[in-house]
């Protein structure tokens, strides 16, 4: 379905020659020796048959400059005046929608700057205060560390962000009561300044020691890293220490915060001291591939049919308004941060609230892209609000309060089938033999629903780093129309023509074009194996045209 030239490119355009390419069937006959874990195989071969044999578009030098939309419109493939029209709606809508929306930076560029910084930036404990003459209470820090006195910037704007992390640690707090047993949870949330940036909220609440009814407490870390692991084990270690006296969490938490940023992979180690303990050593690992942390598909397959589940999807990969309204925390939030799982490897880049405190109900009406939980209690004053177009999800009922009427039509059709098919065959497909410990990993419904959908963006968009060129400063740079022309399919180049207009694809992109060694994830791994499995036959083909593309960057570079 994709032009494809060969696994990458040179590092400059002046490196691009005959003898690089006559080695590519060599590159490829020795890769597709490697296994593939049979799990992953059963998922593709879905792929296959719903796609259809493979089809790369023929296109020369000329062409490439040439073709116009006009063009592209007049294929043999069919297509209706109605679809065409929903298409530029769509274009129109998302670009007009992103013009409002504030240009937020990726998470990736913002980690570069943090690496040599503290692990975390500050940390509170919320309570809960009763209001005067009323039988109810309100969320309130009664500590904090470090304390936020010198009078810049940016502390004026750690205090307004501190003001609202009381409300999304008890976004309940009005139901509640004094209680005598209670069993701890951990949930977390993300905070999104104005210029973009983002805050990670792990919170662990608990019952403190005592005696007879009493009212439970959040401690709280905010943090730029996300790593729900990582931090659920610092919970893990305040809520030990707490159970011990509240003394004793402070000091704790001082010497963590003097720890550096983690880098992918790497453990540091935490020197602390416990009565009756002595001297340990706790040691925190971030792991190279974090995407599954805090993650619970089985929720999703729960509360949603599978066609519900990929109408949402549709809707979050462009950047729509989405609300989901459930009865409970715990779903609201492993929903949540189940759903924006599924977008790997691409990162939801907007307002990201999994449980919305209801005094803050009037983010709803913001008119740029969300994804946002409601509890059930909120939904009539939602119903009231002045929303605009949005996604509203319940989640008790699997069904749909209001919707765009079009989720059925945002994904490339055929490719559309091959989800509906894989996850509807989830547990057979699990269930198969498997004879090896690489399949056991990805023998699980966290397994299979990730490499699902990650098939599905490599089908899309897994060509994207034969069209990263480098310069003879290092710098990479991404064709856009180069990239979108070179996929034969009309339907999916419909699609990625407003997919790339996303601010979730601005950012995979920037952080590739950012990263000084190429990324070599699970997604990586498997667009490699995508790559692999083309006929030789085609690699002749793409050879061709890449020496061509080859030569004309070297008489640009030669020019310039």
């Amino acid at each position: 379905m994709l032009l494809l030239a060969q696994l990458s490119l040179p590092s400059s355009p002046s490196s691009l020659n005959e003898d690089s390419l006559s080695t590519t069937s060599e590159l490829l006959s020795s890769r597709r020796a490697r296994r593939i874990p049979k799990l992953v195989q059963r998922i593709n071969s879905i792929y296959n048959a719903k796609r259809g044999k493979k089809r790369l578009k023929k296109l020369s030098m000329s062409s490439m400059e040439t073709a116009s939309l006009r063009d592209e419109n007049s294929e043999s493939e069919s297509d209706s005046d109605d679809r065409f029209k929903a298409h530029t709606q769509r274009l129109v809508h998302i670009q007009s929608m992103l013009k409002r929306a504030p240009s937020y930076r990726t998470l990736e560029l913002e980690l570069l700057e943090w690496q040599e910084r503290e692990l975390f930036e500050y940390f509170v404990v919320v309570s809960l205060k009763k209001k005067p003459s009323r039988n109810t209470y309100l969320p309130e820090v009664s500590y904090q560390f470090p304390k936020l006195d010198r009078p810049t910037k940016q502390m004026r704007e750690a205090e307004e962000r501190l003001k609202a992390i009381p409300q999304f640690c008890f976004p309940d707090a009005k139901d509640w009561l004094p209680v005598s047993e209670y069993t701890s949870e951990t949930f977390s949330f993300m905070l999104t300044g104005e210029d973009g940036s983002r805050r990670f909220g792990y919170c662990r609440r608990l019952l403190p020691s005592g005696k007879g009814p009493r009212l439970p407490e959040v401690y709280c870390v905010i943090s730029r890293l996300g790593c729900f692991g990582l931090f659920s084990k610092v919970l893990d270690e305040v809520e030990r220490r707490r159970g011990i006296s509240a003394a004793l969490v402070y000091p704790f938490m001082r010497s963590l915060m003097e720890s550096p940023f983690p880098a992918p992979g790497k453990t540091i180690k935490v020197k602390t001291f416990l009565p009756g303990a002595g001297n340990e050593v706790l040691e925190l690992r971030r792991p190279m591939d974090s995407r599954l942390e805090h993650v619970d598909f089985e929720c999703l397959f729960t509360c949603l049919s599978v066609r519900q589940l990929i109408r949402i999807f549709a809707s979050l990969l462009l950047e729509r308004r989405v609300i989901f309204v459930a009865d409970k925390l715990s779903t609201l939030s492993s929903c949540s941060h189940a759903v924006v799982a599924l977008l790997y490897p691409f990162s939801w880049q907007h307002t990201f609230i999994p449980v919305l405190p209801a005094s803050m109900i009037d983010i709803v009406c913001c008119p740029t892209p969300f994804l946002v939980g409601l509890l059930s209690s909120s939904l009539p004053k939602l119903k009231e609000l002045p929303v605009e177009e949005a996604l509203m999800v319940n989640l008790g009922s699997d069904r749909f309060i209001r919707q765009m009427d079009d989720e059925d039509t945002l994904l490339p059709r055929k490719l559309q089938a091959a989800l509906e098919q894989a996850l509807e065959r989830k547990n057979e497909l699990i269930s198969q033999d498997s004879d090896s410990d690489s399949d056991d990993e990805c023998n699980t419904l966290n397994g299979l629903v990730s490499e699902v959908f990650i098939r599905f963006f490599v089908e899309t968009v897994g060509h994207y780093s034969l069209f990263l060129t480098q310069s003879e400063k290092g710098e990479r740079a991404f064709q856009r129309e180069a990239f979108r022309k070179s996929v034969a399919s009309k339907s999916i180049r419909r699609f990625l023509e407003v997919f790339m207009e996303s601010q979730m694809f601005a950012g995979f992109i920037q952080d590739r074009e950012l990263r000084k060694c190429r990324a070599k994830g699970l997604f990586e791994q498997r667009v490699e194996q995508y790559l692999e499995e083309l006929p030789d036959t085609e690699q002749s083909g793409m050879n061709k045209f890449l020496r061509g593309l080859g030569n004309k960057m070297k008489f640009l570079h030669k020019k310039n």
